[in-house]
């Protein structure tokens, strides 16, 4: 199977050793994206803030793969307090609209550089 790897130069670097993104099999796969500021690497302050920035950065990676949020069929949202869920979905809703991708939804027990948010999707290619 042919596989492309994908790097938004306007994304976050990585935090570790991996990529934004893979492309593979009519699908392309993201990395997790938390709420980093693209140009400061650093977190806004509250989960909402993150949670916005996150998602513009997953826009980020799609839009270099040559896609957009409507092509997203999987996320995987990652809460550092699952008691957080409400104030994040209000905010995923704005970006997530019409057809929306199914989606899971997990607290996890620490996220990368003390993120209280992080996303990571699948999309389609068309």
């Amino acid at each position: 199977m042919a596989r492309e790897t994908i790097t938004a130069k306007n994304a976050p670097a990585a935090v570790g050793p991996y990529v934004h993104a893979v492309k593979a099999g009519g699908f392309v796969f993201t990395s997790g994206q938390l709420g980093l500021d693209p140009v400061t690497g650093t977190l806004p302050e509250g989960v909402e803030a993150q949670a916005e920035q996150a998602i513009k950065n997953i826009e980020t990676v799609l839009k270099a793969a040559g896609l957009g949020l409507s092509d997203v069929v999987k996320t995987t949202v990652f809460l550092a307090d699952i008691n957080d869920f409400a104030a994040i979905n209000a905010i995923y809703a704005k970006y997530f609209t019409g057809e929306t991708p199914a989606r899971s939804c997990v607290q996890a027990a620490a996220l990368p550089k003390g993120g209280l948010f992080e996303i990571e999707v699948i999309a389609a290619v068309q």
